[in-house]
């Protein structure tokens, strides 16, 4: 398979002057934009917006809306695009839900959890939020059968269970009712 390459440079552009896309479909709630926000203050930027020259020299964003309408008077890394509208609106479109479809790797999440440290508000609770949800996962597993394991038949049976004070008066009720005629086990909690 044949893959191009449709970079054509990365430019330094300021964010106030790239022109957001008019069918951008994706919203910022509040809490998104301030974790980005206190991701930007730590970091910085350490990801470049995606845009496509229009034939004025103007640039469109395809990605990186949030981010430049964050950062305004920034300076920002934008990789300009070789695409046309119809490949722009066909990233736009794909491009977070492509993302999205990764799954986690949940040791891995663990151990970034334990050992990311930040001071921002925001992103504690985002991150917060991905310990939530990370733990939902783990205990939805517990409770899932695995898919091949054949159904058990488990034919019916009585029994009593008998608590006793001490593993002195477990052995004297064993023995009686061994004595009495009943098959019994020791069973120890």
């Amino acid at each position: 398979m044949h893959i191009r390459d449709r970079i054509k440079e990365l430019r330094r552009v300021k964010a106030g002057d790239l022109r957001p896309n008019p069918r951008n479909w994706r919203l910022h709630p509040p809490a998104q934009q301030d974790a980005l926000r206190g991701l930007l203050a730590e970091v910085g930027y350490a990801d470049a917006l995606l845009a496509r020259e229009m034939e004025d020299g103007t640039l469109m964003l395809v990605d990186g809306h949030l981010r430049a309408e964050t950062t305004p008077e920034a300076l920002v890394p934008v990789l300009v695009l070789d695409i046309d509208e119809r490949e722009a609106d066909k990233i736009l479109l794909t491009h977070d839900p492509l993302a999205g479809m990764a799954t986690v790797a949940e040791e891995q999440l663990q151990s970034l959890l334990a050992d990311v440290q930040t001071e921002n508000e925001a992103v504690r609770s985002m991150l917060a939020a991905l310990e939530r949800e990370s733990t939902e996962r783990r205990e939805d597993t517990l409770f899932q059968s695995p898919p091949d394991v054949p159904a058990v038949n488990v034919p019916e049976c009585y029994q009593v269970v008998v608590e006793c004070a001490d593993e002195e008066d477990q052995r004297a009720v064993f023995e009686r009712m061994r004595e009495e005629g009943y098959r019994c086990r020791v069973l120890t909690l």
